[in-house]
Formats: C-alpha cells, sequence, structure tokens
C-alpha cells in the first residue's frame, strides 16, 4: 500500500541534447558587460530615481490630506465641547456666559501680551545689525546656494567664513557679558 511510491530513485539520469546550442556574438558581449560592471546604468537609475520621488510626492500628499482631516475633526471636537460647555453653565444657572467670556477674554489678552513679549525678544536677538560681518558671510553663504543648486559643496569657503564670523561674534557677544 503506497510502498513502492515511497522509495527514493537512487538511479541517476542525464539526457543530452542533440542539437547544439549557439548565442551571437553581441549577446555574449552583452552579458560579459554586464556581469564585469555591476553598476546600475544612468538610464535605469534616473527611472528608478524619478519612481522614488513620484512615491515620495504621493505619500506626502496623502499625509498633508490625512494631517488637514485630523485638523477639521479636532475643529469639530472643540466647536461641539464649547457649545456643550455653554449650554451647561446656561442651563446651572451659576455664572453667567458673559462673565466666562470676560474671564476668558481677559486670559486670552494676557496670553497675547506675553506671546507678544517673547516674539519681540526672539526678533531683537534675530537681528544683525551689531554684527555686519555676521550678516554679510551670511548673506554670501546663500547667494552661493543659490547660484550653485546642484553643487552646494562649492560654497565651502563662504561657509568657513560664516562660521569664522559667527565665532567671533560669539565671543564679542560673551566678552560683553562679563
Amino acid at each position: 500500500m503506497g510502498a513502492g511510491q515511497s522509495k527514493a530513485d537512487t538511479e541517476e539520469k542525464v539526457f543530452y541534447n542533440e542539437t547544439p546550442i549557439q548565442f551571437s556574438q553581441d549577446v555574449v558581449n552583452h552579458l560579459s558587460d554586464t556581469s564585469m560592471s555591476p553598476d546600475i546604468s544612468l538610464e535605469r537609475q534616473s527611472t528608478l530615481d524619478a519612481h522614488v520621488r513620484a512615491r515620495i510626492q504621493a505619500e506626502l500628499e496623502h499625509l498633508r490630506a490625512e494631517e488637514e482631516s485630523v485638523q477639521k475633526e479636532i475643529e469639530l471636537a472643540l466647536e461641539r465641547e464649547n457649545i456643550d460647555r455653554d449650554m451647561t453653565s446656561t442651563l446651572t444657572g451659576g455664572e453667567s456666559s458673559d462673565e466666562v467670556d470676560v474671564k476668558n477674554s481677559v486670559t486670552l489678552m494676557g496670553d497675547l501680551e506675553e506671546i507678544r513679549t517673547k516674539v519681540d525678544r526672539f526678533q531683537a536677538r534675530r537681528q544683525l545689525s551689531d554684527y555686519p560681518a555676521v550678516k554679510e558671510s551670511g548673506e554670501a553663504v546663500v547667494f552661493c546656494y543659490k547660484q550653485n543648486p546642484s553643487t552646494p559643496l562649492d560654497c565651502w569657503r563662504e561657509v568657513r567664513e560664516f562660521n569664522a564670523s559667527v565665532t567671533q561674534a560669539e565671543s564679542q557677544h560673551l566678552a560683553s557679558l562679563r
């Protein structure tokens, strides 16, 4: 019962081809050229790069759409929460909504003033009028990068000068604090 099928075939079978197989010299040359150089051809590389860029762009668009929908959901939830809060405060007879609005607007005004002062301090720090060398060398770096968008490594001199001017400005600033 099936014992004959389970036996291993120990005889080796060899088949001989009676017709000779020949390849054209072009095929042989092509195969030897591709085996010698494992690099990807320029055309294939550009095709792969374009495909990768397209996929990245599609993923970015998908993520942006998803982010937009999440923001809309959050806004709707906050609106519902605010409406519910207003309804409960008017139904409970506690503080009137005008008192709540006044407290919230006063708090908001305080927060806005605090943010304005922080922004003003940040803007004051960002101004480089005290350090013209830093400003000039930074503009030189930006100009060089705009002139060489495909070869940004050509701007190494400008970057080095910018770093030196920043180091000097830092030293001057630290010395002024002492």
